[in-house]
């Protein structure tokens, strides 16, 4: 997968709430990375565990670096056309990614009661 030279964006498969944000991104945010589910993803090749990918949504650069939860969001947004990459600049300025990583994680904890949630959308507390 890595060797491709493509960058990835693994998410949770088990989730509802997950696949309709996938859906939104592949209806509207034009990128060439590979969106792929972790349940389906070579997470080692990758340098990911299933621990990380259940936890937050992952971005692995083609040169395998990663980045996680709203730090994802940003990678995926600065992939994109249009005015996506403005976006991803502004949700990954130091000051500004303080508060986009605290919804990034409500957003996280409370997924299963977000639309589209379902309880297989809940975190699992104890990984």
């Amino acid at each position: 997968m890595v060797g491709t030279k493509s960058s990835f964006l693994i998410w949770d498969g088990d989730c509802a709430f997950c696949a309709r944000c996938v859906k939104f991104i592949e209806n509207r945010i034009t990128t060439s990375a590979k969106i792929v589910a972790f349940q389906k993803a070579e997470l080692t090749e990758l340098g990911l565990t299933e621990a990380q990918c259940s936890e937050a949504l992952q971005w692995v650069f083609a040169d395998g670096k990663i980045r996680s939860g709203s730090r994802a969001v940003a990678a995926l947004l600065r992939s994109g056309g249009g005015a996506w990459p403005v976006l991803g600049v502004l949700i990954d300025l130091p000051i500004i990614r303080l508060f986009s990583s605290a919804i990034y994680k409500l957003i996280a904890k409370n997924r299963q009661h977000l639309p589209g949630g379902t309880a297989a959308c809940a975190l699992d507390e104890h990984k």
